[in-house]
């Protein structure tokens, strides 16, 4: 059987998909779950709420967490009037808060978290957040002047599993994030930089298949093998479970 990888969701009211049927929606790029099959994974999806979480990672092989809108500041010390905040979903926040917790826990379900999952995972291990990284850098080349997407290069540290998966040193991604890691968690390292020094992958210092990037590798995988690598040591890791 193929190995079981399940991926968060954004929140009911994260993206506005509602139609004059059904106003609240689970869902999720379909990039990820194409990554994914490649990979050679089955994908489930897990949506925010979900109960009982130590049931259900005893039922999968590794997770995603995925990309999404601002986690609120109030959970990590931050300030929560910043202007430039965008949309937010507190059940998302707590469910993958609560996730992260329970994945350090276990410690041997392989896991790779993308963009907000970063963050997430930092968040769950003491660290904190920039609300708007333009605040803290004289030019902005983390997201596109529409807010969406830019594509910029990043920097692997030589050592880090990421750049070991990737097999460079030197990768070219798109990034669509207005927010990034301030304050480092205790137990996390950085693995990798972007030109102007913000934080764009993060590895646990202990636990041996906990990864974040900062980027969206699902964007290129299709046609970047270094972007598709991740996908794939992550399936190959979770046959081992």
């Amino acid at each position: 059987m193929k190995p079981i990888i399940a991926l968060t969701t954004y929140g009911r009211y994260e993206k506005d998909i509602s139609t004059a049927w059904y106003k609240e929606h689970y869902s999720l790029p379909a990039l990820y779950i194409d990554a994914v099959r490649r990979a050679g994974g089955m994908p489930i999806l897990l949506p925010p709420g979900q109960k009982n979480i130590e049931s259900v990672l005893e039922r999968v092989d590794g997770v995603i967490l995925t990309g999404g809108a601002d986690i609120h500041p109030s959970v990590y010390g931050g300030d929560p009037e910043h202007p430039q905040l965008t949309k937010h979903d507190k059940e998302r926040d707590e469910f993958e808060l609560a996730l992260a917790s329970h994945l350090l826990a276990v410690k041997n379900i392989p896991t790779l978290c993308i963009c907000r999952g970063m963050q997430v995972l930092n968040i769950a291990l003491g660290g904190s957040l920039h609300e708007h990284v333009a605040d803290t850098i004289p030019k902005d080349i983390h997201r596109g002047d529409d807010g969406v997407w830019r594509v910029h290069e990043v920097n692997l540290q030589s050592d880090s599993l990421s750049a070991k998966i990737m097999r460079s040193n030197l990768v070219s991604t798109y990034s669509g994030h207005h927010q990034a890691i301030k304050e480092l968690a205790p137990d996390l390292h950085v693995s990798a930089l972007a030109p102007d020094g913000i934080i764009e992958g993060i590895e646990h210092t202990t636990l041996p298949w906990m990864l974040g990037v900062q980027w969206h590798p699902e964007i290129t995988a299709a046609s970047d093998p270094t972007q598709q690598k991740l996908f794939d040591a992550l399936v190959q890791e979770a046959i081992k479970v």
